[in-house]
C-alpha cells in the first residue's frame, strides 16, 4: 500500500542534529554531534534500510524516532507530531512497533503470552481476539510448534522472531528494526522479510531497518548510510 499522492510522510527530518550531554564540573555541555543535519523522509508503505559503521548513530537515530531520547536541533515529524521541542505523544506509543538488537523478551511469559502484550494496551480488544492475532503472525514466522514454549526453551533465532511478532502483532504504522536478522539464519531470514514486506505493502506499515545484511537490499525500497553522523542516500550496502 504505497502513500498517496500528496499524503504526508509518515516521518520527516529536517536538518535534525543530536548531541550527548556532558555534565562537568562547571556546567552541562553538549558534546560532539552524534548526528548532524540529518535529513530524510519515509512514506506510508515504504521499507528503507539504514547502514554505516558502528558508532555513526544508527541506533540512535531510531531512538530519536522512537521517542527514547530527544533531539536538540532541526525538526523530527512522525505522523504528523513535532517531537523536537515537544514532549512524546501517548498516541505514537501505540503506533510504533521496536524490534530492538536483544529480544527484550520476559522470561515468565511463554512466547504467545509475549506476543499479546501490545494487546493488552488496546481495551476493544478481547482474549480470544488477542490469541488469534498472536498466534496467526507466530504461525507466518515459523513458530507454530513453540506457542507456548517459554524464552529458555527457544534457541536465539526463535526467540528474535518472538520478538518481531510482538512488533508486528498490533498492525503498527511503523517500524523501527535494530538489526533485526542479526541472530536468524538464512531460511529464517527470508521468512521474516517476506512477512515485513507483506506488512509495508498490504497494511501500508513504514518501516525504517538498521543492517548491515546485504540480504536484505531486495526488500527495500532506499538505503541510507549513515556516517559520521551524516545520512546520504546510496544505492548499495556497504
Amino acid at each position: 500500500m504505497a502513500a498517496s499522492e500528496g499524503e504526508p510522510p509518515v516521518i520527516l527530518s529536517e536538518g535534525l542534529g543530536f548531541a550527548y550531554p556532558h555534565h562537568g564540573a562547571d556546567k552541562e555541555r553538549l558534546q560532539g554531534d552524534i548526528l548532524q543535519d540529518v535529513t530524510f523522509r519515509v512514506e506510508k508503505g515504504e521499507i528503507v534500510i539504514v547502514t554505516g559503521p558502528s558508532g555513526s548513530g544508527k541506533t540512535t537515530l531510531l531512538t530519536l524516532i522512537g521517542g527514547l531520547r530527544k533531539a536538540y536541533r532541526g525538526h523530527l515529524s512522525v505522523l504528523g507530531h513535532e517531537l523536537v521541542g515537544h514532549p512524546f505523544p501517548q498516541a505514537l506509543h501505540h503506533a510504533i512497533g521496536y524490534i530492538f538488537q536483544h529480544h527484550n523478551l520476559r522470561a515468565s511469559l511463554t512466547a504467545m503470552q509475549n506476543v499479546c502484550l501490545p494487546l493488552y494496551l488496546m481495551p476493544s480488544i478481547s482474549q480470544e481476539e488477542r490469541d488469534f492475532l498472536a498466534k496467526k503472525i507466530l504461525v507466518a514466522l515459523g513458530l507454530e510448534s513453540v506457542l507456548l514454549s517459554h524464552p529458555a526453551h527457544l534457541s536465539g533465532g526463535q526467540r528474535q522472531r518472538v520478538a518481531i511478532a510482538r512488533a508486528l502483532v498490533h498492525r503498527p504504522k511503523i517500524i523501527l528494526a535494530d538489526e533485526p536478522t542479526a541472530s536468524l539464519d538464512a531460511a529464517s531470514i527470508g521468512l521474516v522479510m517476506e512477512v515485513l514486506h507483506t506488512q509495508a505493502k498490504q497494511e501500508g506499515t513504514a518501516m525504517m531497518v538498521i543492517t548491515h545484511d546485504a540480504r536484505l537490499m531486495e526488500y527495500a525500497d532506499r538505503y541510507f548510510m549513515l556516517k559520521d553522523g551524516i545520512l546520504e542516500e546510496t544505492t548499495t550496502l556497504k
